[in-house]
């Protein structure tokens, strides 16, 4: 996916998760309490915590919820039992779309997902329909105006701790990594107290779709919407070209 494809997913996004906190903290605190749960709570020695606590902080989490959170995955405070589900299939136009949910009942979440594909002219597919169009990297997004320090600096940094990638667009600096060298570089940019837009180890796309129908891209951009506001779902690729003014909604 292109840097400035990402900005874009980014904005288009945010816009939504500004709207709708409350629940994108139950995102988030459902995501670190399966992580806890799975290889414990110290975030030095969880790689999945560390990059969910990441996720948190770029969504504005307080640490106080990510704290409960922490120790409702120990079992502190009770909680329910989740497990990880990734649904793949197609969107409107041919679109590669991948789901991961976190569900406590499989049925149920199965259902929303076929749904919200079926209602926006999609349609939900085999395991492996698509995933073999996207790789795994680490992907780190920083804004240019919150960024202490000057680009040739950060780019060192970033390098210098297992970056395989790093590119300047007018938003900001993106910087890719392989997934096992992805805590390094978040952990440099976090010594050096340098603000996240995102950080996360997420499916790139190798190939892009481009909707240049707008009812097709409407469609589209209702299906994401729909994902985003279902409780059981965490993340949503795919790989459709966003426009970067999302005015077609």
């Amino acid at each position: 996916m292109s840097g400035h494809n990402k900005w874009t997913n980014i904005k288009h996004k945010k816009g939504k998760q500004d709207a709708i906190k409350g629940k994108i903290y139950t995102k988030m605190g459902k995501l670190i309490a399966v992580a806890v749960k799975e290889g414990g709570s110290d975030p030095s020695t969880n790689g999945k915590l560390k990059e969910a606590i990441a996720k948190a902080k770029a969504s504005n989490m307080p640490n106080d919820n990510i704290e409960r959170a922490i120790k409702k995955g120990a079992g502190e405070l009770g909680g329910g039992n989740f497990e990880n589900v990734t649904y793949e299939g197609y969107g409107i136009g041919g679109v590669a779309v991948i789901v991961e949910a976190l569900t406590d009942n499989r049925n149920r979440t199965a259902g929303d997902v076929r749904y919200i594909f079926d209602k926006n002219g999609g349609n939900l597919g085999a395991t492996g329909c698509v995933s073999y169009l996207f790789s795994e990297k680490g992907t780190i997004l920083i804004e240019k105006d919150e960024c202490p320090m000057d680009e040739d600096s950060l780019m060192e940094l970033a390098l210098d701790n297992g970056a395989d990638n790093f590119e300047t667009s007018e938003d900001g600096y993106e910087i890719t990594t392989e997934p096992a060298d992805f805590s390094a570089v978040l952990k440099a940019i976090e010594d050096a107290n340098i603000p996240t837009v995102s950080a996360a180890i997420e499916k790139v796309p190798s190939t892009e779709t481009e909707l240049t129908d707008p009812d097709q891209l409407k469609k589209f951009l209702k299906m994401i919407d729909m994902f985003d506001d279902n409780d059981d779902v965490q993340e949503v690729y795919h790989n459709a070209i966003l426009p970067e003014d999302d005015d077609e909604e």
